[in-house]
């Protein structure tokens, strides 16, 4: 065994006393300990292999662009990294921050005995007093105020438009620059290199830990499919099979109403439709994308309709319809029903909040808790389409503003007053976040300037930018998670599609304000945001097998090469319906990706311990499904017996990240100040 002091002195060079400083960031705790693997040291003090002055720039713009994540997270009460935390406040406040190290750590005891699960009413929960305060708007952006007669709102930090959009120009520049392109481009190749030999060395190694450990491999650890949406949650076998016995035993029940054929049973449905349960196949329900949804995101739309037909959508795969919603709440509990029976597979599943009218949240809520849709191995998160441009050609709404008040209006009063929304107070409790979706490869005007239109005075058919819907999203859930954990209550984080087409805008605001994202193909063209996005750990859930039908082909996926430089990303679904076939999405979903990209056992538990941590499950679960140390950084933070991770991997993960972080602050700070 080799202790952690020498562990750090191997990963930054040279040697240091027992309780100084790395290179301004991390104090060492002597008595924590990590395994013994073979590592490559570099000689010499530079190890970046470019000049000081252009290193000296880079890590000037890096640790900038830094700042600006620490900021926006940390205002928002979304996660930033301890460890990258550590190396900023290190240089803010000088060197003294051993009371950040033991931060969040964990005793055995604080170790839940059994898997935490709901007992009795899942939504029974405590309603907290009507709070005085008063709900105002200013700007699109919802405002608490003590009460009605104070002018002056109270002190919940956001940043304006026009700061949002000065970080965010600063970002596309530093983006741009070609010496840091050059510079990220060369550490992102070293930390390739790096991981390759690393496996060349240790590779033996890590499979003897794995096989050392009793009971657990990688069919029974813990995994969170981290992007999936709730309307094609089931495979097409599932639906057509739940569709054949709906119409068998249901065919009498009056399932919609419109103006022009009045109220219709299931069965006059599909008489309409010339069809009847024999008639039914795979093949007819057409659901599943192939490769004429190759770049038609059109098309690929329309696969949500089974049988071509939006009625049939309406009846099984809504929550507001003429059932309220009843045929859909069935199969997502079959759904449920085998994640609870693998036990070890858990999903995030994203339900529609469109920003229509202001009953949506109360008629979603109503849905979940009269159906009783609910499972320990779910949690919701919230997807708002970015569809103001047809809700405004239909004129169903006259600006922007509207679409923001349908959303946003709800939360603020059912946080200010749980009674006002009894039901959509229980429902919050499991939802962890939003995310925002559309198809990214759409033409826009990215939003670089200062005077663009307020929300109220948006009225333009033209579908206002992907940055300008992110920064309304970013700036009401900021202003809501303060007066949320005021209240005692759970807050959100945003979590949208980023990165799958469409400009490099859109991961420029993912870097800002997300706590994760999904997809993140386009990173692998922006070595500078690849290089930032592996600095902050951001988690990134991809899914190669969705972005093999619509975007980019399998063998072209970067989710490897991510992988190997350290960057926390996850294997996800996306759409089962549309891209699986088998019973266990998830596990169809790593099956593949280890047959084609040749994933050790070791990638592919790093990849479902990855899927939990960047999860909205609770702080409980995430302690019974990683060990109870989990938050902290490093090998201490992990417990093999639970994920299957070797510690030889978490120490080269830790220890490179170290490397890279210490690499950049050497330059800029000494002894906690500017060079």
């Amino acid at each position: 065994m080799v202790d952690k002091k020498s562990v750090y002195e191997l990963s930054v060079g040279g040697s240091i006393p027992d309780t100084d400083i790395i290179d301004g960031g991390l104090k060492v705790d002597e008595h924590d300990f990590v395994p013994h693997f073979q590592r490559v040291s570099i000689s010499g003090e530079d190890t970046s292999g470019v000049p000081l002055e252009d290193l000296h720039r880079a890590s000037k713009m890096l640790i900038d662009a830094l700042h600006v994540r620490e900021e926006y997270m940390t205002m928002s009460n979304q996660s930033f990294p301890l460890l990258t935390s550590r190396f900023l406040r290190s240089g803010k406040e000088g060197p003294d921050i051993d009371h950040h190290v033991h931060d969040d750590k964990k005793t055995v005891e604080d170790h839940p005995v059994h898997a935490p699960q709901s007992t009795g009413d899942p939504w029974d929960c405590d309603f907290p007093p009507v709070s005085d305060c008063v709900i105002k708007l200013k700007a699109g952006v919802f405002q608490v105020y003590p009460d009605d007669t104070t002018e002056t709102p109270l002190n919940y930090p956001y940043p304006d438009l026009a700061t949002f959009i000065a970080d965010m120009n600063k970002l596309c520049c530093m983006i741009a620059d070609g010496p840091l392109k050059s510079f990220c481009y060369r550490r992102l190749s070293y930390l390739s290199s790096k991981f390759q030999l690393h496996v060349l060395l240790n590779e033996l190694r890590e499979l003897a830990s794995q096989k050392a450990v009793p009971h657990r491999d990688f069919y029974n650890i813990r995994k969170v499919d981290t992007h999936i949406h709730a309307a094609s949650c089931m495979n097409q076998k599932h639906l057509l099979r739940f569709i054949k016995k709906t119409l068998k035993n249901h065919w009498d029940e009056v399932v919609t109403e419109t103006v022009k054929d009045g109220k219709m049973t299931l069965n006059e449905v599909f008489q309409s439709m010339n069809l009847t349960s024999y008639d039914l196949t795979v093949d007819m329900l057409d659901v599943h994308a192939d490769r004429n949804t190759f770049h038609r995101f059109d098309k690929f739309n329309a696969k949500y309709n089974p049988i071509g037909e939006s009625r049939l959508r309406e009846v099984f795969l809504k929550t507001d319809n003429y059932l309220n919603g009843k045929y859909f709440a069935r199969i997502i509990k079959e759904v449920s029903s085998d994640l609870e029976e693998s036990k070890y597979q858990n999903a995030e599943l994203r339900l529609s909040i469109y920003g229509k009218n202001l009953d949506e949240w109360d008629k979603l809520a109503t849905w979940a808790i009269t159906y009783s849709v609910y499972s320990d191995n779910v949690r919701w998160l919230i997807q708002i389409p970015r569809l103001f441009d047809i809700f405004k050609n239909n004129k169903l709404m006259t600006n922007f503003q509207e679409f923001i008040n349908n959303i946003f209006l709800p939360l603020f009063e059912v946080t200010k007053d749980p009674q006002s929304h009894p039901n959509l107070h229980k429902f919050l409790q499991y939802v962890i976040g939003f995310d925002s979706v559309d198809d990214e490869s759409k033409p826009e005007n990215p939003l670089f300037d200062k005077d663009v239109s307020t929300p109220d005075r948006w009225s333009d058919e033209e579908n206002p930018p992907y940055a300008y819907y992110q920064y309304y999203m970013f700036a009401n859930l900021t202003i809501l998670n303060h007066f949320r954990r005021d209240k005692g209550l759970n807050t959100f984080v945003l979590r949208p599609h980023c990165g799958e087409a469409g400009p490099i805008q859109h991961l420029v605001c993912g870097y800002m304000m997300a706590e994760n994202i999904s997809h993140g193909l386009l990173l692998r063209k922006v070595p500078v945001l690849q290089y930032l996005y592996y600095l902050a750990q951001i988690g990134i859930a991809m899914s190669p097998l969705s972005n093999n039908s619509l975007f980019l082909n399998y063998h072209r996926n970067p989710l490897p090469e991510y992988l190997a430089r350290g960057l926390c990303v996850s294997l996800s679904t996306d759409d089962p319906l549309q891209f699986h076939f088998t019973k266990e999405p998830l596990m169809e979903e790593y099956s593949i990706a280890a047959q084609v990209w040749k994933l050790s056992s070791c990638d592919m538990s790093e990849l479902a311990r990855n899927s939990v941590l960047m999860s909205g499950f609770p702080h409980k679960m995430k302690q019974y499904w990683l060990g109870p140390n989990y938050t902290k950084e490093g090998v201490a933070g992990n417990d093999i017996t639970r994920t299957n991770v070797p510690d030889i991997r978490v120490a080269f993960r830790t220890e490179t990240l170290i490397d890279e972080l210490s690499n950049i602050f050497k330059v800029i700070y000494k002894d906690g100040g500017m060079l």
